[in-house]
């Protein structure tokens, strides 16, 4: 991948495109897919550990739940059982994971009619296993 291509992937999806073309692209996606929402799902901009995904937007279910939603990233990002994730809906909230995506997405939806998630993962359970712990 070239350089210009690698600094834009990592530009939020927000500001690669303007208002009025982001506006457009969702009244294209819910005219041919009414009964799917329209997700962007993007890394945390200081996330170390975990790999970018092969892309950002998605089309989602209404009654799939925030958890199955989960379940999903992990899959496809092809995380370890012992590894966090995280989801931050619209930059602020951490949602119920039993909420229907169309629950989050009627609550948090942006303006430009996308609902934003932002993924992350944090150091758990201690020190990473590399770290020899002295004796005691």
């Amino acid at each position: 991948m070239a350089p210009f291509e690698k600094s834009m992937e990592m530009m939020p999806f927000k500001q690669r495109k303007c208002l009025a073309t982001r506006k457009d692209e969702v009244c294209s996606i819910r005219s041919k897919f009414p009964n799917k929402l329209p997700v962007i799902v993007e890394r945390y901009i200081r996330e170390k550990t975990l790999p970018l995904l092969d892309k950002t937007k998605f089309l989602v279910p209404f009654e799939l739940t925030l958890g199955q939603f989960l379940c999903l990233l992990r899959n496809k990002i092809d995380l370890d059982s012992t590894q966090a994730l995280f989801l931050l809906v619209a930059e602020k909230s951490m949602s119920c994971m039993s909420s229907s995506m169309g629950e989050v997405y009627s609550r948090y939806s942006d303006t430009d009619g996308f609902l934003y998630i932002t993924y992350a993962s944090q150091e758990m359970f201690g020190a990473p296993q590399s770290v020899a712990r002295p004796p005691s």
